[in-house]
């Protein structure tokens, strides 16, 4: 194996895939990436059994293919040396059968490597069964969602993100009990089969860092029954699937209306915010809102630090007391992304509803705290 290659481009794709590496897997060898060298192509590979992710480099001006092989390497050392390397290009050796020469002008590394045969077989073959939506809103639909996942093991399917198609729509929801994000994607084409899959919230959050931020094409997403794989651009990125029976959502959000009030997005998440000040427990932040005769008013006290009070003019004439995570709902506020949102209330013990004013694609759902 021996190529010449740009280092952003060998940077960027060792990023990438670095992701699926963990130090902490039984499997040794699953601390390194795996380098396949073909005529065609460099093809970089990382996986904790959890995560897969592969890389593909074409044959172009970014890259010069003298000698097909494959090796494969620590991942810590190799990323560490490219990104440090100086210079445009860099050239890779193997040599001695496991080891491998990096080597630019100036500075040269040798690298002990592990014979690829060692290597676990990992099935990246895609379903005839795929996807296809806009990365801009596989993006959205992460971020919009995968903060309202619980961290609680005990009850592992809320740990993950719940997709749900039905023909042209996609229905992405997550919970943990407490509080509800629920996410509506119509695409652009029908999808034959009925899918309901449960994503584990960490491995999206790994997902959502590669993807590209400035690129417009479409993420396809190939479902199976114990995993699932998102390809896009270069990139092969695969997931294993939690399971188990992913409690009915609608259930949670309430038929039957109090009032809805329309208010400013960035002054009521700026007066949540202040009223969160005074208090202590960073995990509840328990705040009181109360409306009355047009007037909304915020509170939190704290018996050691104090008390504060926040007052807005809002035009309603209904009345409501209700508390709830200031956490929670700020949050919430920051996964919307108008200028206005409508808060929805059914009753001082019912859950509050949040939906962007012009766009009802998003629902959130904060279920209210007894406060005596």
């Amino acid at each position: 194996m021996k190529f010449k290659i740009k280092k952003n481009v060998l940077l960027e794709a060792l990023n990438n895939v670095s992701k699926a590496l963990s130090s902490k897997n039984i499997i040794p060898i699953l601390s390194g990436i795996k380098f396949e060298l073909f005529d065609d192509k460099l093809v970089l590979t990382a996986s904790d059994n959890d995560i897969t992710i592969q890389s593909i480099i074409k044959k172009d001006d970014n890259i010069e293919i003298i000698n097909t092989g494959s090796i494969v390497v620590k991942g810590k050392y190799i990323l560490d040396i490219i990104r440090k390397l100086e210079g445009k290009f860099i050239n890779i050796e193997l040599f001695d059968d496991y080891k491998i020469m990096i080597y630019t002008e100036n500075s040269e590394f040798s690298l002990n490597g592990i014979d690829i045969k060692e290597y676990p077989q990992i099935d990246l073959t895609l379903s005839s069964d795929v996807v296809s939506l806009p990365v801009s809103e596989l993006k959205n639909m992460i971020a919009q969602t995968n903060y309202a996942t619980s961290m609680d093991e005990a009850r592992i399917v809320l740990t993950g993100v719940n997709i749900k198609i039905d023909n042209k729509l996609l229905e992405c929801s997550a919970t943990d009990s407490y509080r509800l994000a629920l996410k509506k994607i119509n695409l652009s084409d029908s999808f034959e089969k009925i899918v309901d899959i449960i994503i584990p919230s960490k491995n999206l959050g790994e997902l959502f860092k590669i993807l590209p931020s400035d690129f417009d094409g479409n993420v396809n997403m190939y479902i199976y029954n114990n995993k699932v794989i998102f390809g896009f651009e270069n990139i092969i990125f695969q997931s294993r699937l939690i399971s188990g029976n992913y409690p009915n959502t609608k259930n949670l959000i309430p038929n039957d209306i109090l009032f809805n009030l329309k208010i400013n997005r960035n002054d009521f998440y700026n007066m949540v915010d202040r009223a969160s000040i005074l208090n202590n427990d960073k995990d509840n932040n328990i705040i009181t809102l109360e409306i009355n005769d047009n007037l909304l008013k915020i509170t939190s006290m704290s018996l050691e630090i104090g008390k504060v009070e926040e007052k807005m003019s809002v035009n309603c004439s209904e009345n409501i007391k209700i508390s709830f995570s200031s956490k929670y709902m700020m949050e919430a506020l920051s996964k919307i992304k108008g200028d206005e949102v409508v808060l929805t209330f059914v009753g001082e013990i019912r859950p509050i509803l949040l939906k962007e004013a012009e766009d009802d694609s998003l629902i959130s759902l904060i279920l209210p705290i007894r406060t005596y």
